[in-house]
């Protein structure tokens, strides 16, 4: 089937009901559950529904705190794979925020010590990739499961944060993907670009999102992650109250992979901008191709409150906010 003729409608379905996605609807739960509890004592700028918390430090800086559990589909199938994305997903996350990590720890649980070997060697890898240090962590070595935890501080200039919350109707969406590289053998869900490039390539990739901060170019972003590219772009606009349209077609992709196997892909780098103006987004196109990611403007934010997909003349709805949730949080931005 051409892309032209794809059916719209079954493709919203399927990328509302992909589980990466769905897995995601807990969160509202707990985040209801906890209340107000991230704002005690006075220090939190954000914190539930942004890929990092956002905490005063000084005059000068925010520290930037975050926390990934690594699928337990994905330990299962690889746990060399599971520890390096454990180093990648939180990297990617204080990225996302437009800041510099700083550190890592990690919690491993289990009881095979060649599992607990793979998980190290893959942490250790990462490490070595990022240029992040893990400084610490915490081992169970009697557990009847398998689990790999990581979290991360960072740090990013008061000014040059980057919240996922900002989005306002008439901005434009810009992503940006590393289409250099392969689906990863043991687990086809995940775009493995960085384990292809250098170190310094992926750094170099991943302080693009440091400069659009530094250079106050989106009002809005955040990483692509496990709901997928549409998911993610979901994640944004729910958080901004807000709605858009994307255009499938101008979404960065590797033309090897079908279209909704790569909307639904976890890409090793790849991250949602939206912007006030198209001059600002041009410029976050140019940071990005810089680095050799590919990028471009996918579409529009508007105040419908919905996501919808288009491919041309016909359009399909993904996400209706006043209906249905994915995280369920909704924030103003508070900077």
């Amino acid at each position: 089937m051409q892309e032209d003729e794809i059916d719209l409608e079954r493709l919203a379905e399927s990328l509302r009901d992909f589980e990466g996605v769905q897995r995601k609807k807990p969160i509202y739960d707990v985040a209801r559950l906890f209340g107000d509890a991230e704002y005690v004592g006075g220090r939190t700028v954000m914190g539930f529904g942004d890929d990092a918390a956002v905490l005063e430090l000084d005059d000068e800086r925010y520290v930037l705190l975050a926390i990934d559990g690594i699928w337990g589909r994905l330990l299962d199938a690889d746990p060399w794979w599971a520890g390096y994305c454990a180093v990648l997903v939180n990297v990617n996350d204080i990225a996302a925020m437009g800041g510099v990590p700083v550190a890592m720890v990690n919690m491993a649980a289990t009881q095979s010590r060649g599992i607990c070997g793979e998980l190290i060697r893959g942490m250790r890898d990462g490490v070595r990739k990022f240029g992040v240090p893990m400084v610490g962590g915490h081992m169970h070595p009697d557990t009847p499961y398998d689990s790999l935890d990581v979290a991360i501080v960072g740090v990013v200039k008061k000014g040059c944060v980057l919240l996922s919350n900002g989005a306002k109707p008439g901005d434009a969406l810009v992503v940006g993907i590393d289409v250099h590289g392969r689906i990863y053998p043991k687990f086809p869900l995940a775009w493995d670009s960085t384990t292809l490039r250098s170190a310094a390539e992926v750094r170099k990739q991943r302080l693009c999102m440091a400069e659009v901060g530094e250079k106050c170019l989106a009002t809005a972003a955040k990483d692509i992650s496990n709901p997928g590219t549409i998911g993610s772009i979901g994640m944004l606009l729910e958080t901004s109250d807000v709605g858009g349209v994307v255009d499938l077609r101008a979404i960065p992709r590797a033309e090897s992979v079908p279209l909704e196997h790569w909307l639904k892909m976890y890409p090793g780098t790849g991250f949602i901008l939206s912007t006030e103006s198209g001059n600002d987004a041009e410029k976050c196109i140019e940071i990005f191709e810089a680095a050799d990611v590919r990028a471009a403007v996918v579409g529009e934010v508007d105040g419908s409150k919905k996501l919808k997909i288009c491919n041309g003349n016909d359009e399909a709805t993904v996400f209706d906010f006043d209906k249905e949730i994915i995280t369920g949080i909704k924030k103003p931005a508070r900077r």
